[in-house]
């Protein structure tokens, strides 16, 4: 993924969260309920792994995005203070 700027990080991770998750939880929802009722573990562990794959191909995206500029500046400097 090419180097984006802070300002698109942000713009891209709102348009993610505003319009793609509940895209996805429709999406998540339809295929768990395609599978039927299971074992409580396993429906557990379906929406565990549905919950947590949608985040998978946009964690660059969302990386660093809650920190403050200050602080994003100092971590690349390789300042520990």
């Amino acid at each position: 993924m090419p180097k984006l700027s802070r300002t698109v990080r942000r713009r891209l991770s709102l348009a993610i969260l505003l319009v793609g998750l509940p895209v996805y939880v429709v999406v998540a929802v339809e295929i768990a309920g395609r599978l039927g009722r299971l074992p409580a573990a396993l429906e557990f562990a379906v929406y565990a792994i549905l919950g947590v794959a949608w985040i998978l191909p946009f964690k660059a995206v969302f990386r660093g995005i809650g920190r403050a500029e200050e602080e994003e500046g100092a971590d690349r400097s390789g300042d520990a203070s």
